[in-house]
């Protein structure tokens, strides 16, 4: 028969390995729970910011597509890859994007993508819309801006507007077989892509 020190000790040993179950249980449990947020934003996007989204792009390209490529804004001005847009620069964002400023409230995160040559020839644009903006009012805002324009240094052909990824609208006007090119590429490297308008710019 054992001792009352005997007992004791068995029970303090218990004691022991019941605290350090819980201490196991607890830490693994909190991380799980701490994870969990992370996951499901990345399952809301596969793109950090909108520079992703045309560098995707971009690498879709073979050899021979390839044009002359600058992006970013005129102070953060980026060459031979996509560069990330300043949205405070709401005039810019219209003059250089076709982007109206009364827009740039419903966007967190923009980038361009232009020909070197001439912006008329390609002008990509990326943003990531906010929680909540009305995509449909933002795609017509921006189609009826950019058919609007009148042209310098020759007039594009055709504009673009794509969504993908849920959170993310595409824009881009330039010359017929570039235009169609960019499409053909962002349709099949970017997570759900699709067209939702395509026009003649007269």
């Amino acid at each position: 028969m054992k001792s009352f020190k005997e007992k004791k000790t068995v029970l303090k040993r218990a004691a022991a390995l019941f605290v350090s179950a819980a201490m196991v249980f607890c830490v693994f449990g909190c991380g799980k729970s701490q994870d969990s947020p992370a996951e499901s934003e990345k399952d809301e996007t596969s793109y950090k910011e909108a520079v992703d989204v045309l560098n995707t792009v971009l690498h879709a390209y073979s050899e021979d597509e390839l044009f002359a490529v600058a992006g970013g804004d005129v102070e953060n001005a980026v060459m031979d890859a996509p560069g990330r847009f300043d949205i405070s620069k709401t005039e810019e964002l219209d003059t250089t994007l076709g982007l109206p400023a009364s827009l740039a409230a419903d966007i967190e995160d923009a980038a361009s993508m232009v020909h070197m040559m001439n912006a008329n020839t390609f002008t990509g644009a990326a943003y990531r819309l906010k929680d909540g903006t009305d995509s449909d009012a933002f795609v017509d805002a921006v189609k009826s801006n950019i058919l609007s324009r009148q042209w310098i240094c020759g007039q594009p052909d055709t504009l673009l507007i794509i969504q993908a990824d849920k959170s993310y609208v595409i824009t881009a006007f330039g010359e017929a077989e570039i235009m169609k090119v960019f499409k053909e590429n962002a349709l099949s490297a970017l997570d759900g892509a699709k067209v939702i308008a395509e026009e003649s710019i007269e």
